[in-house]
């Protein structure tokens, strides 16, 4: 049975090429399944097609069969007998923290081969206290999430094209490998049902292929990476599946919502939703604990509030939101309603994608969705599904009129009949936001 075709992820893989071939260790991390693997796979084809010879490229993935029970002195014996004297060598280690000692064998191979490193890991265990002491200051992190829109289309098969209007207007069209046009909202709905875990291109978007699959990401992602690593780390903290399970249930229903450890175990008692026998309140702590796990595993992330006037940040409620809407409508049923909030998940993730640190923005009483830093640039964003109305434009539009710096203010709608300026803050569909 022939292999699929490996999908382009240029986003990442020139990350990946922009720090070839130097100290650093390249530490690839996401979720499981988001396409770790894959983009090693694209960098080793790119080594190849660049005159790197297949005997240079060691492949290791810890998954596999073909290293059972490896412990990290054999580990070291394999990649050493396999090196090649006066050439570099090209060492890529999947899922290496299936290894314990690991760190020891990859800092080594530093030290002792004339080689370029690159890993991947589900865990941002991966990457703790550990691993920093080993490799301080030597390892760069390239992070991985699911299909962005764009990658999407394009893993289905779609292709987006533009071209000018007489009036000089961009319009943008859509098509299938047969030429048919396709509707961009109706596909946007789409990818907001389904979510972007690469592997969906190869089932199909149907209902029942698509929930088997997300099926064997929330187990890899949970009991793998979460339940197995607490007893191979020898610790006990997330010792009960039920509960963990509520608190994704209850993170995933409330993406976008002010949490804490404290509101989610009263909810969870107040609901029932910890109703068998002999169960009490989980202390704050535990739950803590369990919010964290899930973190590590980049099933949840958390984003913090900022003080626009103060300049600082608070220790007031954070939000949380989903890697991946597929997963959370998986965990929830497809259902419709909570589109507001499943429209800032999106822009949040495709933020990050874009190389921006994100956070919650807090000025006087009110709150402006996200502020998005990075080095050489700032926006403040309000995201919001609905623009017509007047009493909603100006709901959106009064945190960002309040802040007085000359950053980009802007307004990302999914429904609005005129994007234009207002006060210098410029409205902007999603779909444009996604898609340019």
């Amino acid at each position: 049975m022939q292999k699929p075709m490996l999908k382009k992820r240029d986003l990442y893989l020139n990350r990946m090429i922009a720090f070839q071939d130097t100290e650093m260790i390249k530490v690839i991390t996401g979720i499981r399944r988001c396409g770790k693997s894959s983009l090693m796979k694209l960098m080793a084809q790119h080594l190849r097609e660049n005159g790197i010879g297949q005997d240079q490229i060691l492949e290791m993935n810890f998954e596999s069969m073909s290293f059972p029970d490896m412990d990290v002195r054999g580990f070291y014996e394999y990649v050493k007998a396999r090196v090649l004297p006066e050439r570099r060598m090209y060492l890529f280690f999947d899922e290496v923290q299936r290894i314990s000692g690991w760190e020891n064998a990859v800092n080594s191979f530093r030290v002792d081969f004339d080689c370029d490193i690159y890993i991947t890991g589900s865990n941002a265990y991966l990457l703790s206290s550990e691993l920093s002491t080993y490799l301080s200051g030597r390892y760069v992190e390239i992070k991985v999430l699911p299909l962005s829109f764009k990658e999407f289309l394009d893993f289905h098969g779609y292709t987006v094209t533009e071209k000018k209007s007489p009036t000089g207007a961009l319009k943008r069209r859509i098509t299938d490998q047969d030429g048919d046009i396709y509707d961009e909202r109706e596909l946007f709905n789409e990818y907001a049902r389904f979510g972007g875990m690469p592997m969906l291109a190869d089932v199909g978007l149907e209902i029942d292929r698509v929930t088997a699959a997300l099926d064997g990401v929330y187990s890899a992602a949970v009991v793998n990476d979460i339940l197995e690593r607490e007893k191979r780390k020898g610790r006990r903290t997330i010792t009960d599946p039920v509960l963990l399970r509520k608190i994704i249930m209850f993170l995933a229903d409330n993406i976008g919502n002010n949490v804490s450890a404290t509101s989610i175990g009263n909810t969870l008692v107040n609901e029932g939703l910890l109703e068998e026998k002999g169960r009490r309140k989980p202390a704050v702590h535990t739950i803590q604990s369990y919010i964290e796990a899930l973190l590590e595993a980049y099933i949840f992330y958390e984003i913090k509030r900022f003080d626009i006037k103060g300049r600082e940040y608070l220790r007031t409620l954070g939000k949380y939101y989903i890697v991946d809407m597929g997963l959370r409508n998986y965990l929830l049923g497809y259902r419709d309603g909570d589109s507001g909030h499943i429209l800032e998940n999106i822009v949040y993730f495709e933020l990050l994608r874009q190389g921006y640190d994100v956070a919650i923005g807090k000025i006087d009483n009110q709150e402006v969705d996200f502020i998005a830093t990075k080095a050489d640039a700032k926006k403040y964003i309000q995201v919001t599904e609905n623009m017509n109305a007047p009493e909603t434009r100006e709901r959106e539009l009064a945190p960002l009129r309040k802040i007085r710096d000359n950053y980009e203010k802007l307004v990302i709608a999914l429904e609005c009949d005129l994007m234009q300026t207002q006060d210098g803050i410029r409205i902007q569909s999603v779909l444009d936001f996604l898609l340019k």
